[in-house]
């Protein structure tokens, strides 16, 4: 889920919401210019990781994809990019600019849970997706992320920290996706980096490797 609008404030950004969000929510969000976990450039952790070589050109997944920066960035380097999301408006001007740029990528308007790829993915780019997935459906998500990656892949997640108690964004404390992304089933880098994003919140960014 990933405009060109200014960023909302940390109150805006997190919209009470109790319910799983819809299709016609999250086209609404993008008609009414509520896209603040957009920061209109890749996220610059992105660059890191593929300056240290932690990510290098293969097979990526990148769920909940917006409008897609770190798509575009990731397809100019040359890697097979496989995007996806909800947002009719996010795919089409994802789907334009890639055209623009004359850059190739997959891109899938699809509910993530109906998603089901025919090869796993080397790696998957994990940003502003699961913050916007309800907590009721973490399990879900979690069991699709098994699926889209294979053994020895690895997953790039920006989990984001916020002190509200509802969302999205909902917040992916540390405590909870270390019981999400458990060790029977991944394998956790020591690093962890804090990443500021505009809408005053901050992500941790982690590197898992599954097992």
């Amino acid at each position: 889920m990933d405009s060109q609008s200014e960023p909302e404030t940390r109150s805006e950004g997190a919209c009470q919401s109790s319910e799983p969000l819809t299709q016609a929510n999250w086209q609404a969000r993008y008609d009414e210019g509520k896209t603040g976990w957009d920061r209109g450039q890749p996220n610059p952790m992105l660059a890191q990781w593929i300056d240290r070589g932690d990510l290098r050109p293969c097979s990526v997944l990148v769920p909940g994809c917006g409008r897609g920066h770190e798509v575009i960035a990731l397809a100019s380097l040359g890697f097979n990019v496989t995007a996806v999301d909800f947002a009719d408006s996010a795919v089409q001007a994802l789907e334009r600019e890639l055209r623009q740029r004359n850059l190739q990528a997959k891109v899938i308007q699809s509910d993530l849970f109906a998603f089901d790829p025919s090869e796993s993915f080397d790696a998957i780019y994990e940003q502003t997706c699961l913050c916007a997935v309800h907590p009721s459906q973490w399990e879900a998500y979690h069991a699709s992320l098994l699926h889209w990656l294979r053994p020895g892949g690895n997953l790039f997640a920006l989990f984001m920290q916020t002190e509200a108690t509802q969302g999205p964004p909902f917040s992916c404390d540390l405590s909870k996706m270390q019981r999400l992304f458990r060790s029977d089933a991944w394998q956790w880098s020591t690093e962890k980096h804090r990443v500021d994003h505009p809408m005053g919140l901050h992500e941790l960014a982690c590197v898992l490797t599954r097992l």
